[in-house]
């Protein structure tokens, strides 16, 4: 068992540059298989360029011909180079070339120069592509729609949106008329920055200059609606024109993110009305969502409707069904349901479907089974990503296996994939489950030193880890640490743990003034905070405080919750005031929801009532317990024990 040393986590392999001084040796092999050296054709060069899928080598073949002074090379030529090394995203290169054809007096085309811009947007340069487009007429290329077309779509990748207005302006200056595609990457660029309003506005303006919009307009803009929370009047522009199917989609999505299940199948009956045929993508939206929210049985029935209208599962559809399986609690049933629909329709699953069937596993604590669907990933070609090694790191972490932990770990190393923050979090989790105090430090201090920051969790995972140990002086300085030496401000899951490590070592001063540091910094409180306070006070035989926490925390908004009641009632117990606990039972209501006394909340009233010496009411209460359907526990008949036989026992 054993942490690989020694191990850069972030290796960045990058292309060696080619260089760009011209080779000066000719290329003596082609030469001699042509049938006249001195007669080598434009046709011979651009048919040994198309064929040298090593793009060096194509590019040592351009400059060694170029050289050799028997062969002087053409626009084509020099066309068919500049695309081999567009493709492989060279932009120096690419430059480089094109500076020769400007010299040699050659025009370029505009498909070329389209391809020219499309390296720009390859490797995320997008103010350069700009600055070549302006530079189009030295190169004997007119600017065109088509060009300034690939220009906006090119800076739409980066989200520059001012850039887009700007060079659109500037298309409409130079009297180009925008087409369909002009508007749509407009809308794209609205709606991607949220602007809808604009977005419906552009979609008007489109229709008075005779640019009508067509599928992926409106498509855009109603996506664009539903993610915002607008179906209603996303399904009003809808209606406004011809129904097409991937703007059902849009709307059947919109209406699942709202849990709106009826109007999704309502939509669904009005397409088929309509003419139009629901697609994998309509049905495999409304079952994600239903499986999501573990309605399986609908799912399946919308399956058996799918089939039967003749529209086959993607492996989309499978996943869903599969997570479903999962969230109702069935392993046996997603592993069937995989192996059947595998077979049946001859689905290919790829890493995201994998990942699925590791995680629900993972999620069960089936480590056996994750790791036997992970070597039949590697069986089949399918490379485990970052979301596969961190599942099963996950699931080792929780399963309380290390070994098993570590053993991913080094095996995702050894595969090359780098760690992110939540499966370094994770692995930080696993070893302070086994007190690994030490290794999960030094784990931290490798992924600042990584660039991957630790983050908020993951301080939180190590200071669980330190306070559940006792460990509460280390958990402290982690405290302190994590901000004055990593920038990383504590929220309040970090202040609970700290207060939990606190109130279990009934140190409930120092928790008391870490509240005041919470409420200094304007950190709100959450249930778990009061919850550990009134625990700890309780603990401590300081009810009193723990109810003026439980007064602070109604004036604050919050809603009590089941564990919060129970600390209540066990505060006006160990202040002797047994008949308001019981008055506390009989309140049906707990944070806004109906609330049923539990085991706990009837255990700690007998006990009040017992305390007080309330005998005959601490037997009617457990008769009214019983009579509730709720099966007292060990500790409850310890209280009785306790009070009617010990201290008779004990009593002079």
């Amino acid at each position: 068992m054993y942490l690989k040393e020694g191990c850069s986590l972030l290796l960045k392999v990058q292309k060696p540059l080619i260089p760009l001084v011209l080779n000066t040796n000719l290329n003596v092999s082609f030469l001699q298989e042509a049938p006249n050296p001195a007669e080598i054709k434009e046709f011979d060069v651009v048919k040994r360029l198309k064929q040298e899928s090593c793009v060096p080598l194509a590019l040592h073949f351009f400059k060694s011909i170029a050289n050799s002074n028997m062969f002087k090379h053409t626009p084509l030529t020099f066309e068919v180079m500049i695309r081999k090394l567009a493709m492989d995203g060279q932009v120096d290169s690419v430059q480089y070339l094109l500076q020769q054809m400007k010299l040699q007096g050659f025009h370029c085309s505009e498909d070329l120069f389209v391809s020219v811009i499309s390296v720009y947007r390859q490797v995320g340069l997008a103010e350069r592509a700009v600055e070549m487009f302006y530079r189009i007429k030295e190169f004997g290329c007119d600017p065109s729609v088509k060009i300034y077309n690939h220009v906006l779509d090119t800076l739409l990748g980066e989200n520059r949106i001012q850039m887009i207005y700007t060079v659109y302006r500037d298309m409409k200056r130079g009297g180009f008329e925008p087409n369909v595609f002009t508007y749509n990457v407009l809308l794209k660029a609205l709606c991607k920055n949220n602007k809808v309003d604009g977005a419906q506005k552009l979609l008007v303006e489109m229709s008075n200059k005779g640019c009508s919009p067509d599928a992926v307009s409106y498509t855009t803009v109603i996506s664009s609606m539903c993610e915002l929370g607008m179906v209603k009047e996303g399904r009003e522009l809808a209606e406004r024109f011809e129904p097409v199917v991937s703007v059902y989609n849009a709307l059947i999505n919109g209406l699942c993110k709202d849990h709106d299940y009826n109007g999704a199948f309502e939509l669904m009956s009005e397409m088929v009305k309509k003419g139009i045929s629901p697609n994998v993508i309509s049905y495999s939206t409304l079952i994600n969502t239903l499986c999501n929210s573990g309605n399986i049985e609908l799912s399946f029935s919308l399956l058996g409707q799918m089939l039967k209208r003749g529209c086959h599962p993607n492996i989309h559809t499978l996943s869903s069904l599969v997570k479903g399986c999962f969230v109702r609690g069935t392993s046996v049933d997603a592993l069937d349901l995989w192996n059947r629909m595998i077979r049946g329709f001859g689905l290919q699953p790829n890493v995201v479907a994998f990942n699925t069937l590791v995680q629900g596993f993972c999620s069960h604590e089936n480590m056996e089974k994750a790791l036997s669907v992970f070597s039949h990933m590697e069986e089949n070609g399918c490379s485990p990503n970052i979301r596969t090694y961190g599942s099963l790191i996950n699931g080792f972490a929780k399963s309380g296996s290390l070994e098993g932990a570590i053993d991913v770990w080094n095996k995702m190393l050894t595969n090359g994939c780098c760690p992110n923050v939540v499966v370094y979090t994770s692995m930080v989790q696993a070893l302070c489950r086994h007190s690994k105090f030490k290794e999960a430090e030094s784990l931290i201090e490798i992924m600042a030193k990584e660039n991957c920051a630790p983050s908020v969790p993951t301080f939180n995972a190590f200071i669980k880890g330190l306070c559940d140990a006792g460990r509460l002086d280390w958990a402290e300085k982690v405290f302190r640490q994590m901000e004055q030496q990593y920038k990383c401000p504590p929220n309040i899951v970090t202040y609970n743990e700290l207060l939990d490590g606190l109130a279990k070592a009934n140190r409930m001063e120092e928790a008391y003034g870490l509240t005041r540091e919470i409420s200094m910094r304007g950190v709100e409180w959450s249930s778990s905070t009061y919850n550990t306070l009134l625990h700890g006070f309780c603990s401590v035989g300081l009810p009193g405080i723990a109810l003026q926490l439980a007064a602070k925390m109604m004036v604050d908004g919050k809603s009590p919750d089941e564990i919060t009641r129970n600390m209540i009632i066990l505060a006006y117990c160990k202040q002797g005031k047994a008949e308001r606990a019981v008055q506390m039972l009989d309140q049906v209501s707990c944070g806004g929801k109906k609330w049923r006394p539990d085991v706990i909340s009837y255990t700690n009233v007998i006990w009040g009532l017992c305390r007080c010496n309330c005998r005959e009411d601490a037997v009617i209460l457990l008769e009214r317990m019983i009579s509730e359907g709720i099966v007292p526990s060990i500790a409850t008949w310890n209280v009785f024990v306790r009070c009617f036989i010990l201290d008779d026992i004990l009593s002079p």
